[in-house]
């Protein structure tokens, strides 16, 4: 007997054509959309048996809340990502989101059958490897590198930023004041927070540390525009 499923997707014509392929094999597809936005609505209106999530991202933070929004609201229906040459991280982020199996996109339609099958039965639909490594992710998660340039830009204001880069440049106060259009003493005011923050103790110590932690190809200083008079010190 077919499974009544719903086919979301990031692109429509990967929808629309599998939704084709498992019409011609005797499944009720009752819709196939890519809604950038209104994914759990569609699932949720429609209440498949199973629904088909694609997703080209599965280990992009938020990419399956609509996942959660579905097992929350309609938790009988069976959630099936859809995903790319699989990352276990993905996989798990599937699952602790609700999902009960996933399905590489390249898949054979019969492979992705077999999948709606077991997720109607109340299985994991999920190659016994991939799920191996989903579940030693969760248990042993990756330890992500320090970002300290982040780090370091998060303790800074934009023109604390703008500032940074001028001292990395070369730009002693007369220029910074100049390029910025601000009074010399409150460049100098600038350049002082800017070291505190840091911890370093001089222009070249400062310069030295944006260049090492690559914390000058992550600052986006934007144009200075003139100060008030109360920024002029």
């Amino acid at each position: 007997m077919g499974v009544r499923v719903v086919v979301v997707d990031d692109h429509r014509l990967l929808a629309e054509a599998l939704a084709s392929a498992l019409k011609l094999r005797g499944h009720r597809v009752l819709a196939a959309a890519a809604p950038a936005a209104g994914a759990a609505e569609l699932v949720i209106s429609r209440a498949p048996e199973v629904c088909l999530l694609g997703t080209a991202t599965p280990a992009e933070p938020g990419v399956f809340e609509p996942v959660v929004r579905i097992k929350r609201e309609r938790p009988q229906i069976a959630v099936v990502v859809l995903g790319p040459v699989p990352s276990p991280r993905g996989i798990a982020a599937a699952f602790a989101a609700g999902a009960c199996g996933y399905v590489r996109q390249d898949e054979r339609i019969e492979g992705v059958e077999r999948a709606l099958a077991k997720a109607r039965a109340g299985e994991a639909a999920i190659a016994p490897q991939l799920l191996q490594g989903a579940f030693a992710e969760l248990l042993n998660p990756a330890v992500q590198p320090d970002d300290e340039a982040g780090r370091l830009l998060r303790l800074l204001t934009p023109r604390e930023v703008e500032v940074l880069v001028r001292v990395a440049e070369g730009e002693d106060t007369r220029l910074i004041a100049a390029g910025m259009e601000i009074a010399p003493s409150t460049a100098r005011t600038h350049v002082q927070r800017v070291l505190m923050k840091l911890g370093v103790g001089s222009r070249l110590e400062a310069a030295a540390l944006a260049a090492r932690t690559g914390l000058l190809d992550r600052a986006q200083p934007g144009p200075s525009s003139p100060a008030s008079p109360a920024t002029q010190g």
